[in-house]
């Protein structure tokens, strides 16, 4: 029915992690033919292979409906199938009518994964155009009694007097907690619905949770267990305050689960679904694991805190970030982080694992980034080495995916507010995550620009109607990205451009260069034997389309992603950008000759590209 393969995260042949994905493809075909594990329930088996760096985690998901002879035989097959999709590369998903299999070099297990969807319209249309309200509702009763089964499976029916019968069915991978479950299959109930809903029939297939409709039945009602009654209102069952603390193995082994033992720290008003619910650290754990947040465990410093390394008792490594409790600051922030990440699940977004609310203390438990952040290796003499062209083309495409998930594919429409090399972790692979969620601001579904009297983030990387008028839109976060992928490129920093001989900033340094026809002078000295010229000028070119003054000439980050990933699509010419004549710029009724030059890349030859 349909596959993902990861895009530039593959594995070398007779490699440690080709060995551990093996083993694991063994143990899952063995757990779906014998099932005689504990682990396996009812269709659903997930597993892990190897160690760190080279761990790979898995699992496979089979239609609550069917018997264990087909799911045994669907997941037989998708094993044998994936591996002449996908491979060579580290992450692969793949759906059929029966069942699903997953595997990754990220452990995305007991967390909600949106980051692949396949979508399955019929191709003809509906007879009764009022099946458009009646898919969600059918959906949302599928939701309901998927919620109250163990299978995290449900089926549901809709009648019409004059049409066909609508049958709808939806399942999450057991491993979600209910709130996850329903998290997912709300936002594939929503695709299904903008996809599929004139349709006669459809499916959205996430890696985490998968919805189908159709006009007539395809699925075994005999194999189908009742769901319970629906469970008692929250709250009505809360053991005392001790209960709700988890103990050092449950967090080592659930990370991202919810359940009875995560409550409600927030109080007051949240959006949306903000009552998705995080596990809770206690304190002493925090303690523990960063030996009284001592000095060697310190990784940083933020504005609002202070970041640490930690070790659970089982070797599991986390971040904490210990926010100041007596500062407003401090507390919106660890609020806005906890209300907003997490919601949010993708490959290229760090990942919340909990928090902790003790007092004064207001701690935020991150998965742990070996690599640090960006800037470390960006802005070092030495270590700056490390990143080859290629590595930077693959942190630029990285950041650019996170940050259009952020605007355009996740549930909610989020302004990051401060984006900047330092807030970009690196994993063991270099693969890039954006972090520091403290000054985000959500947008709602039809809401595109806002105003705000207290401006927040970093100088050097705020859009210019941001810094001098509070305007905030998705084209602030654009010209920040504009910003980092020039400092990528050139190894400068914008801010360090003030001060320097110079006397300009890195953007304006970039615009003279680009309108002499030298923009290859850019880069970094460090890139001269792995640097493509061509892909070069291209990103300089996109990196000055995102930071032009006038946010609508601004691309929004969908085409970024297009132009990025693209030789043949035509760029449009760059005017000269934001902040380009130093500090000050010319805002609204104050226009220059110089404000509305363009250069023609056409005036960049290669003729000029030899490294030097």
């Amino acid at each position: 029915m349909g596959y993902y393969c990861s895009d530039g995260m593959n594995f070398t042949s007779n490699s440690t992690y080709q060995s551990n994905l093996k083993l694991l493809l063994s143990t899952l075909r063995s757990s779906a033919t014998h099932g005689s594990s504990d682990k396996f329930s009812d269709g659903f088996y997930n597993a892990t292979a190897g160690q760190d760096p080279d761990k790979v985690y898995g699992l496979f998901l089979c239609r609550g409906d069917v018997s264990r002879e087909t799911c045994q035989d669907c997941v037989n097959f998708a094993i044998s199938e994936l591996s002449k999709f996908c491979p060579v590369q580290k992450i692969a998903v793949i759906w059929y009518q029966e069942c699903l299999l997953h595997y990754s070099n990220y452990s995305f297990l007991s967390t909600v994964d949106t980051s692949a969807v396949v979508l399955v319209p019929k191709p003809q249309d509906s007879p009764n155009r009022s099946f458009d309200g009646g898919v969600s509702n059918l959906m949302n009763e599928a939701l309901s009694r998927a919620l109250r089964t163990p299978k995290m499976f449900g089926t549901a029916k809709k009648d019409y007097s004059d049409s066909p019968t609508l049958y709808g069915l939806a399942q999450c991978t057991q491993d979600l907690s209910p709130d996850q479950c329903r998290s997912c299959l709300g936002e594939a109930i929503s695709k299904l619905a903008g996809c599929c809903s004139i349709r006669q029939g459809g499916q959205v297939l996430y890696p985490s949770c998968i919805t189908r409709y159709e006009l007539s039945q395809f699925y075994n009602d005999t194999l189908i267990a009742s769901p319970t009654p629906a469970p008692p209102s929250p709250g009505s069952e809360r053991s005392s305050k001790e209960k709700k603390a988890i103990n050092q193995q449950e967090l080592y082994t659930r990370e991202g689960r919810t359940g009875d033992d995560s409550y409600d720290i927030l109080g007051g008003e949240t959006h949306g679904d903000s009552h998705q619910e995080l596990p809770i650290f206690p304190l002493s754990l925090a303690l523990e694991a960063t030996r009284h947040f001592s000095d060697e465990n310190k990784l940083g410093e933020g504005g609002f805190g202070s970041v640490y390394k930690g070790i659970l008792a089982g070797g599991k490594e986390i971040a904490v970030k210990r926010l100041s409790g007596s500062s407003g600051q401090g507390l919106q922030e660890f609020k806005n982080e906890v209300t907003l990440i997490a919601k949010l699940q993708h490959k290229n977004l760090v990942r919340l694992l909990g928090c902790c609310l003790d007092g004064n203390e207001l701690l935020l438990i991150y998965e742990y980034m070996p690599n640090k952040s960006l800037d470390v290796f960006l802005f070092d003499s030495t270590r700056r080495a490390q990143l080859d062209w290629k590595r930077r083309i693959s942190i630029i495409n990285g950041i650019a995916r996170g940050l259009l998930y952020l605007h355009e594919d996740s549930r909610l429409k989020v302004i990051h507010r401060d984006l900047k090399p330092s807030n970009v972790l690196l994993d063991h692979e270099m693969n890039p995550k954006i972090s520091d969620f403290g000054m985000a601001r959500i947008f709602g579904g039809n809401q595109n620009e806002s105003n705000t009297s207290k401006v927040v983030g970093t100088y050097g990387y705020m859009a210019p109607e941001y810094a001098l008028e509070g305007i905030i839109s998705l084209k602030s976060d654009v010209f920040s990205f504009g910003v980092l992928l020039l400092e990528i490129i050139s190894g400068k920093k914008n801010s360090g451009f003030y001060l320097s001989e110079h006397g300009q900033s890195l953007l304006t340094y970039t615009w003279k260069l680009w309108c002499k026809g030298e923009a290859l002078e850019l880069m970094d000295p460090v890139l001269k034997q792995s640097c493509v010229a061509a892909e070069l000028l291209k990103f300089i070119h996109i990196g000055l389309l995102c930071v032009q003054e006038d946010p609508a000439d601004r691309p929004n980050m969908s085409s970024v992603a297009v132009m990025l990933a693209s030789d043949t699509v035509p760029l449009p010419q760059p005017s000269q950008p934001a902040f380009s004549a130093g500090r000050s710029i010319a805002r609204s009724g104050q226009s220059s000759s110089s404000d509305s030059k363009i250069c023609s890349v056409n005036e960049v030859t290669l003729s000029d590209v030899s490294p030097r």
